[in-house]
C-alpha cells in the first residue's frame, strides 16, 4: 500500500487534460491562420497605391478567424477535463 501511495505522490498533476490541450492547439491554429490571411497586400514600390489591403479576406475573414480562435481558447481553458462526457448524471 505504501509503494502505491509513493508512486501516486510522484506523479505530477496537470491543470489541463488531453482535451484541453487539443482545443488549445485548435484555437492556436485558427489564430495563426487568421494572422496569415491578414498579412500581405502591400506594394513593392512605396509610391504605388494598392487597393489589395482592403480585400474581403483581410477585412472580414481574417479577423473573424482570429476571434473564433480566441473563443476556442477560452473554451479550452474553461473545459473541465475530469468531467466524463459519456456519462450523463
Amino acid at each position: 500500500m505504501g509503494e502505491k501511495k509513493r508512486k501516486s505522490e510522484n506523479k505530477p498533476d496537470f491543470i489541463f487534460g488531453k482535451k484541453n490541450y487539443k482545443w488549445l492547439f485548435i484555437g492556436l491554429a485558427f489564430i495563426a491562420v487568421g494572422f496569415i490571411l491578414m498579412s500581405g497586400g502591400g506594394s513593392d514600390d512605396p509610391n504605388v497605391y494598392s487597393d489589395a489591403i482592403f480585400s474581403w479576406r483581410r477585412i472580414r475573414l481574417a479577423p473573424t478567424l482570429i476571434l473564433i480562435g480566441f473563443g476556442i481558447q477560452v473554451y479550452a481553458i474553461l473545459l473541465n477535463p475530469n468531467k466524463d462526457s459519456n456519462s450523463e448524471s
